[in-house]
């Protein structure tokens, strides 16, 4: 299957969840991320929840992160430069959903990428080789080029890894795990 037709597929596979089956995998995925030996480290990045698209409910990662008094970064992304800038966020972060229904930080304690110790990568697939299928603008393989390379990037998914690999380019960024509800791949 090319990229695009595996997106078409992740795509209807996630429509087809309903509210239950979401909250039942992401808080079986979140039970399954306190398995991993990534908890010394101090930056957090995470992405929030586009409810519209029926991803991953983060709730569950932000309260496990917050009792673990983790920095947590979140981040604005500008759809001009398909970039994005990290934010800290606090109790005084005021989130606002952009044109694309992406939860933001509308402005805050701006962090550098080489503080970032491990980002929670969004997909929508992933093979057992440690490569992800995103929504197709580039915008976390242009961000994880910018982390430092002992990041931990950590990719997280209702489904389990496609058997065959996927077609990648010299710019995708692999995983070092990806976390499902059932299973934690290592690569």
């Amino acid at each position: 299957m090319t990229k695009s037709e595996l997106r078409h597929k992740y795509k209807a596979l996630r429509q087809a969840m309903t509210s239950d089956e979401i909250e039942d995998a992401s808080l079986a995925i979140s039970n399954q991320l306190l398995q991993l030996q990534i908890w010394d480290q101090s930056f957090y990045h995470l992405f929030l929840t586009i409810e519209e698209q029926k991803e991953i409910n983060t709730e569950y990662f932000l309260n496990i992160l917050s009792g673990k008094d983790k920095n947590i970064v979140i981040s604005k992304s500008d759809f001009n430069t398909l970039s994005m800038t990290h934010y800290l966020l606090t109790d005084n972060t005021t989130i606002k959903k952009n044109a694309y229904h992406v939860p933001e930080p509308v402005d805050g304690i701006e962090i550098n990428t080489s503080q970032i110790d491990v980002v929670f990568v969004p997909l929508l697939a992933f093979d057992e080789n440690g490569h992800r299928i995103g929504y197709g603008k580039g915008f976390y393989d242009r961000f994880l080029a910018e982390c430092r390379p002992d990041t931990i990037k950590i990719g997280l998914s209702f489904f389990e890894a496609e058997k065959t690999e996927f077609e990648s380019s010299p710019l995708d960024i692999k995983l070092n795990y990806c976390v499902t509800p059932h299973q934690i791949f290592q690569f």
